[in-house]
């Protein structure tokens, strides 16, 4: 299955918020057809939307996820906080936690674009593995600088998590520690998560 480039604010009525995808909220809509999000869900379908969360939150690909799922569960220790460690050290992910990028899929755009570099180096996969004191900068040219700028303005109270720490006269962030899950920007209850996919296989 293929990234998600449909509506955001349509899963984000279904889902909750998403800041990942879109840091927008959608205007409220009291009608039937919303109320039927508050009947009770089956347990099947709260691992799903568990699971979408997820998915569309990180924007991977479902594959991608089952991926990732299978490097957790041959990791020592919980699968679930694996999981999520391997997603937040995802690259696109902690430029989008430095604030250097509105969206993940706006920092995965400004990877591609070879924007980014990590130890100095060009890295153009967004999927890249982050590691502990790995140094995230922009490129010294003028217009890489000018867009990261834009965003880091946009954004000036933007909470960088305890794992990282950003220095934005430099255009530069660091990895100061593997991230404690709790310090997820999700909501998420990433035990269904794998429940889901033990069932599912």
């Amino acid at each position: 299955m293929s990234r998600y480039r449909g509506p955001r604010f349509k899963k984000i009525r279904r889902l909750g918020a998403l800041p990942g995808l879109t840091k927008k909220q959608p205007k409220s809509r009291s009608n039937l057809r919303n109320q039927s999000r508050y009947r009770k869900k089956s347990q099947y379908c709260i691992r799903l939307e568990e699971k979408q969360k997820l998915r569309f939150h990180y924007g991977i690909t479902e594959r991608q996820l089952l991926k990732y799922i299978h490097i957790a569960g041959k990791v020592k220790g919980s699968t679930s906080k694996v999981l999520l460690q391997l997603l937040e050290m995802r690259l696109d992910n902690i430029l989008f936690r430095l604030g250097m990028a509105s969206t993940i899929s706006a920092a995965r755009q400004f990877i591609n674009h070879r924007h980014i570099l990590v130890n100095s180096c060009i890295v153009d996969i967004p999927s890249y593995r982050c590691k502990f004191q790995d140094i995230i900068t922009v490129k010294d040219e003028q217009q890489s600088r000018t867009m990261i700028h834009k965003y880091i303005n946009s954004y000036p109270n933007a909470e960088v998590p305890n794992h990282l720490t950003l220095h934005p006269l430099q255009y530069k962030g660091l990895v100061n520690q593997i991230i404690d899950t709790k310090c997820v920007g999700l909501k998420i209850n990433e035990l269904l998560v794998v429940e889901y996919y033990s069932r599912q296989i």
